[in-house]
């Protein structure tokens, strides 16, 4: 039994050993390259300052200790490691001749992606949540969203997008590659993998299609019952100061959940098919770069408290300079 187990290892081995992908990314466009390149490493600039500058600022500012900031601080750190986890072979594959990826590093950046995607997905449903509680709730809020819940739902966030990847990546694993495989994206995600198997995806592809749609169902759910209650709630306000005040306070989260949630289901939309691939490389660079970039301005964009810690820090810094 176990010279069987053996046997069945080495095989499985023998189909990924050797095996590298090569990511094709925009390399139709020749003369686009530097530009491409420089506009993607703008963009990651401002990912990665936007939303460390996020976290630091929520750190420093004792008036942003809230729940909503203490979800919001995660939210950038997840938004900086799925940007981190895929632009920097991105700007790599813009400058360089040789596309190619190893079979384990592509596997380890789809393991990543994964878990950073699903628990964005969370992180917003919790923050709607949280949002639900401060509007409906406004006398319970510091009760019901105690440090130990807030705690508890991110772990929760955390430990689901772990279990998800883990069971995504395991089942991709156990497909067989033969030699170099062409993947027509920038990104080594499920379905331009599993084109280029050997061997039959159907159990992979079925699992990350129920997977997948339970997770966007189950979100978007907590997300529309949150704000649907928040809206009825809203609504019988007397004041129209009062109205703005509480749709104000839900805006920023609004926008990043529709541009958010927007995005996959235009890519769930995509008919699969050649025809179809620069619209799923242009939403995947959307999803992938820009997103995790946007979440920052959005949120520091409309936010007083955030801006105010902003101006402290730069007079502070202006003010050490001159001394």
């Amino acid at each position: 039994m176990n010279h069987s187990s053996a046997s069945v290892f080495r095989i499985q081995n023998n189909h990924t050993v050797g095996v590298t992908f090569i990511l094709l990314g925009f390399s139709e466009y020749v003369d686009l390259q530097v530009l491409l390149f420089l506009v993607f490493l703008a963009i990651y600039t401002v990912t990665v300052l936007g939303n460390l500058g996020m976290i630091v600022i929520i750190r420093v500012n004792p008036r942003l200790h809230t729940p909503m900031y203490f979800f919001l601080s995660h939210l950038s750190f997840v938004d900086f490691c799925y940007s981190t986890t895929v632009t920097p072979k991105l700007l790599e594959n813009l400058v360089v001749e040789d596309r190619t990826i190893s079979f384990t590093g592509c596997i380890m950046q789809f393991f990543f992606a994964c878990i950073f995607v699903v628990a964005e997905t969370f992180m917003l449903a919790v923050m709607a949540y949280d949002r639900f509680v401060a509007v409906c709730n406004p006398l319970l809020y510091t009760v019901v969203m105690s440090q130990k819940l807030c705690s508890l739902l991110v772990a929760a966030s955390y430990f689901w997008s772990i279990m998800c990847s883990l069971t995504y990546t395991y089942f991709l694993s156990t497909l067989s590659f033969c030699g170099t495989n062409i993947i027509n994206n920038f990104v080594c995600e499920h379905a331009a993998i599993v084109a280029v198997s050997c061997s039959d995806p159907y159990i992979s592809q079925k699992i990350i299609l129920v997977s997948a749609t339970f997770n966007e169902i189950s979100s978007l759910m907590i997300v529309l019952t949150s704000y649907v209650f928040i809206f009825i709630t809203v609504m019988k306000m007397p004041s129209p100061g009062g109205r703005h005040r509480a749709f104000s306070t839900c805006a920023s989260h609004m926008t990043a959940i529709t541009i958010f949630h927007g995005t996959i289901l235009f890519l769930y939309c995509i008919p699969n098919s050649k025809s179809s691939w620069l619209m799923v490389k242009v939403a995947s660079v959307f999803y992938t770069v820009v997103i995790p970039m946007l979440n920052p301005l959005i949120y520091s964009l409309r936010n007083k408290d955030v801006k105010d810690t902003v101006r402290k820090l730069i007079n502070m810094k202006l003010l050490c300079h001159k001394i």
